[in-house]
């Protein structure tokens, strides 16, 4: 019988370097950006939290999947989902900071809808999205916390300073080998339809009050789905990157075998497809009843080309503000996964499955532009381009990697068997 032991690894110095700068770069254009551009800003930064909170929480969902289907394919491939996680923590930090800049995005605060005064007022946003983000935050840390727990025994004497005392803390009351093995099992398989759960109802929460509410008079039941689908699609495409390009790790020579990247195309083909019919269902209905309160949303994003007031799709309309983005974005997320991945073997090619897992997670970053910046400046289709939004940008990336990094240099993200 194996299991795993966790291996702590030195972090790859210019990688890390990179990184850092990056994040740093990042800090310093969002501290410029306030002094020359406040409103770009404060919108540069939110979509970029709300893309990697998204991520960071679909990998610890798709983690929860493995469980809770009792999958036993993945492999290394659910620690690598897990370690997308590290950045939870990190999301409710940017919130608070977020919503410092709560008058540059939500134009109910300045202009109360007396209807919706109910639901859109800063306290109730304020404290209800903290929750959710608490809550889960919590829930993922205890899930990491149980799923991880039983590769770290003995971790303790082969580690020095803060190391050495993190894994005697997580390891302290041993009871065993295979009594440790199976408890945690038992209690992350509680927690893992739980944090669904929560994910599914909190992100959409989340998706009403910090998206949908940019422009207050539109709604959509279906939305918040179709956000948390993305967030969830986008952490799938990101894992599938991250397995090819760990398939030759120390520990994992071997281990990210054809059959688990065919797997993962898989999630990545058949979750775009789903992802593609949430937006089809909200889209159908808005079309068909033509109501303009229900379709200005889709509208400033789409064009008019695929409205009832056109005489059918034109070209030429695809330059009206954001049109062409959002063509771009089905591109990504729908198109090029779709008929990529068609076929088996791309699924199992890496130099085919690591190019559209990147495709994917790139264009839900610019999804996420596209739900964003159409509400704020409706009539300027290069708001979302600019040294602030892409140094705030670069600085999110940098930022997240460099998480990631040490989560997987400390804790069994590439661990390797052992015989017990």
């Amino acid at each position: 019988m194996t299991a795993e032991t966790v291996r702590p690894r030195a972090l790859p110095q210019p990688l890390a370097a990179v990184c850092a700068a990056l994040a740093a770069l990042g800090a310093i254009v969002f501290v410029a950006g306030l002094g020359v551009d406040e409103d770009t800003t404060w919108r540069a930064f939110h979509v970029n939290y709300l893309y990697f909170a998204g991520l960071a929480q679909g990998g610890v969902v798709i983690a929860c999947i493995f469980v809770i289907v009792g999958a036993q394919w993945p492999g290394p491939v659910r620690r690598l989902a897990e370690a997308l996680g590290a950045w939870i923590p990190i999301s409710v930090l940017l919130y608070l900071i977020g919503f410092i800049g709560r008058h540059s995005l939500y134009s109910w605060i300045e202009h109360p809808i007396e209807a919706k005064a109910s639901w859109l007022n800063e306290p109730r946003l304020f404290f209800t999205d903290l929750f959710v983000l608490l809550l889960l935050t919590f829930l993922s840390l205890a899930f990491l916390y149980y799923s991880l727990r039983p590769a770290l025994h003995g971790a303790a004497e082969r580690a020095s300073g803060r190391s050495r005392a993190l894994f005697e803390w997580c390891t302290r009351g041993w009871r065993g080998d295979g009594e440790e093995r199976a408890r945690c099992a038992r209690i992350a398989t509680r927690l893992a339809p739980l944090i669904c759960i929560v994910y599914a109802f909190g992100f959409s929460v989340i998706a009403f009050d910090q998206v949908m509410s940019l422009s207050p008079t539109w709604y959509s039941n279906l939305f918040g789905a179709y956000f948390s689908w993305g967030s969830f699609l986008s952490a799938v495409a990101l894992t599938a990157v991250l397995a090819v390009l760990h398939r030759a790790a120390p520990g994992l020579e071997g281990e990210i075998t054809q059959p688990r990247l065919h797997d993962l195309g898989k999630m990545v083909f058949a979750f775009s497809i789903f992802w593609m019919y949430l937006f089809f269902s909200q889209y159908l209905v808005i079309w068909y009843g033509n109501l303009e309160e229900e379709r200005f949303f889709l509208h400033a994003r789409l064009g008019s080309q695929f409205f009832q007031d056109t005489a059918g799709f034109v070209m030429t309309r695809l330059s009206e503000p954001y049109a062409w983005l959002t063509m771009v974005v089905w591109l990504c997320c729908w198109i090029v996964p779709f008929w990529v991945l068609l076929g088996q073997r791309p699924k199992r090619t890496t130099w085919i499955l690591g190019p559209v897992g990147l495709v994917v997670a790139v264009g839900f970053w610019l999804e996420r532009n596209v739900l964003i910046w159409p509400s704020l400046a409706p009539n300027d289709p290069l708001s979302w381009v600019g040294w602030i939004q892409f140094g705030i940008a670069a600085g999110f990336v940098g930022g997240f990697a460099l998480v990631f990094l040490l989560f997987t240099r400390v804790f069994p993200s590439l661990a390797v068997p052992r015989e017990s």
